[in-house]
């Protein structure tokens, strides 16, 4: 079965032909990263499937829905979560206000995102601003877990993360990979994105340029090199 199927969507910011016909899916219990440099078009691909930006071509369909055009709370309630990027954290409001905020029934409650998390669980009393940019992380994606989704969605979860740190997000995600939760991680961080998922693609000016098992993207040195800068 198919978590997420993406094909050959197009979408724009006005006039700027930014995706360009972009095809991908996540099978169920599959963990799937996309990579590419700074503006490929990576965070545009996942802000249309989780509706922000209106594709002009193409679809999506997530599980067995046609969800292309649909607004957020639609693909959201399809069973989509997103973990955005900046975190989006609510700064006024404590770290159990953040989590439960949408937290829907399930699986997934907030002890068991205390045990994904449990640095988080001495901290449930401090406001979203008295957080590291790592516990702030964790808490992002605490809180799309509570939505008890089907497809996890992670926008640049890495990004301004001290090694450590990126090192304790990944742990997690390879825990939530092996706990059988679909997951698309749009990375910069190669390494990060490598030990998570089990296949990429890598974007480049709005299109996919590779795809392939994480062995195979090893092998494909002139790849790495030319869209990836390694």
């Amino acid at each position: 079965m198919t978590a997420l199927e993406v094909s050959d969507l197009h979408a724009y910011y006005g006039e700027s032909h930014v995706l360009q016909g972009v095809t991908l899916r996540v099978d169920e219990r599959e963990a799937v990263a996309l990579l590419g440099r700074n503006g490929a078009g990576k965070t545009t691909t996942i802000a249309t499937i989780a509706g922000f930006v209106p594709p002009r071509g193409g679809s999506v369909r997530i599980g067995e829905r046609d969800l292309t055009g649909a607004a957020p709370h639609r693909v959201a309630a399809a069973g989509a979560a997103l973990v955005p990027q900046g975190r989006r954290v609510f700064a006024d409001l404590s770290v159990r206000e953040n989590l439960l905020l949408a937290a829907r029934d399930g699986a997934w409650t907030l002890d068991r995102v205390l045990e994904l998390f449990p640095s988080l669980r001495h901290r449930l009393a401090h406001l979203g601003d008295q957080l590291s940019g790592g516990e702030q992380q964790m808490v992002a994606i605490a809180r799309a877990l509570l939505r008890n989704p089907a497809l996890l969605l992670l926008d640049e979860p890495s990004e301004g993360l001290a090694p450590k740190l990126v090192q304790e997000v990944g742990d997690a995600l390879v825990r939530l990979r092996d706990s059988g939760l679909a997951l698309l991680l749009v990375e910069q961080n190669l390494a990060l994105a490598t030990r998570v998922a089990q296949r990429v693609y890598v974007m480049n000016k709005g299109a996919i340029v590779f795809s392939g098992t994480t062995d195979e993207l090893a092998s494909a040195r002139d790849v790495e090199a030319r869209y990836l800068g390694i």
